[in-house]
């Protein structure tokens, strides 16, 4: 396994580096910030329900669906993010996600202690300092590879972020910023004094020696270069971005007798859960889910929808429970139940 302490890079390679590598068939530590500003959404997200796309692009704010689940973010260079590839078969790697995000989040938390922030792993996926959150991370599955993504915190635009949210009002965004202040945090308000970046990444890329052994530095070479740029016309794209499509508005609108159109949401401990389904005669017709939540293998929530489509509404939960045995899915803090309440309330 190899670090590749990139410092300041162009804004798609700090998501397609991490892309890239799996492919490759390469184990990594990554350490970089964005040069520019961004907004980076969620695998299972729909962008139009998060995301307010006009104000983004009249501002030329660029967004990027990722293949790592959880929710939308504004990032930009205040961020130093962390993207650690490791082989599935690695005996470093443990299988549970949980589990996983346990053991590699130490690095970055001791990090956070060693600067005098009191950094503490929150389950699922979080580290928080005072109880607000001070990290965000997440994880996915490329290939035969698990990654793990995530960030140290330096400054945070709240304003910004309330802005590219999509919300019912602005009432509500005020709401929204109000507690994004309250209860996400940065070293900058942490502390009387900001560690600089390179003290950061030498001090993460310490602890993660910890945990994997040495890690020799590599540079970004000609094969890693040609994986991002064959990679950007997929990523780069709107089909790839609007990949969830857009789905139904409304909570339940009668169709025809005995035909329901119904958009339900269900927040899970493990994130928001959004159902759009059509159900006729007792039946489920047509389901799209969406959210911020993980779930492994990512490309089997398609398969769980397909699996309910013709399903009576008694027999939907039953139903996941058994994808959920039969395919092996983890969904950290999300049950079969969980999903069940989107579909049929």
């Amino acid at each position: 396994m190899h670090l590749y302490d990139l410092g300041s890079v162009p804004w798609p390679d700090s998501q397609l580096t991490y892309h890239a590598l799996p492919r490759l068939h390469r184990e990594a530590l990554v350490l970089l910030s964005p040069a520019s500003p961004y907004v980076c959404i969620g695998y299972h997200q729909d962008l139009e329900k998060e995301v307010d796309v006009e104000f983004c692009r009249a501002n030329d704010i660029p967004v990027f669906r990722r293949e790592v689940g959880g929710g939308g973010v504004y990032l930009d260079g205040d961020q130093l993010f962390y993207q650690l590839i490791i082989h599935k078969e690695n005996p470093l790697a443990p299988s549970d996600k949980t589990t996983f995000y346990r053991k590699f989040l130490e690095p970055p938390i001791e990090t956070y202690r060693e600067i005098g922030i009191p950094a503490e792993y929150k389950p699922v996926n979080d580290i928080v300092a005072k109880k607000r959150k001070i990290s965000g991370n997440g994880a996915a599955e490329i290939g035969d590879y698990l990654i793990l993504v995530g960030n140290l915190i330096v400054d945070f635009n709240y304003e910004m972020m309330s802005r590219v949210l999509r919300v019912p009002d602005e009432k509500f965004r005020d709401k929204v910023y109000e507690s994004m202040r309250e209860n996400l945090t940065t070293i900058k308000r942490e502390l009387a004094e900001k560690p600089t970046r390179e003290s950061l990444n030498a001090s993460l890329a310490r602890n993660f020696e910890k945990l994997l052994g040495p890690l020799p530095r590599a540079e970004v070479d000609e094969e890693l270069r040609n994986e991002v740029s064959r990679l950007s016309p997929k990523f780069l794209n709107e089909e790839w971005l609007y990949k969830i499509g857009r789905p139904m508005e409304g909570r339940t609108v009668r169709i025809a007798s005995g035909v329901d159109v119904k958009h339900l949401v269900h927040k899970a401990p493990g994130g928001l859960i959004r159902g759009d389904v059509e159900i006729a005669d007792g039946a489920i017709t047509s389901l799209a889910l969406s959210g911020d939540f993980f779930f492994y293998p990512a490309d089997k929530l398609t398969d769980l929808s397909q699996a309910l489509v013709g399903r009576k509404e008694a027999e939907v939960e039953e139903t996941i429970s058994e994808f959920y045995e039969k395919h092996r899915i983890e969904s950290p803090g999300v049950e079969p139940t969980d999903f069940a309440k989107v579909v049929v309330g």
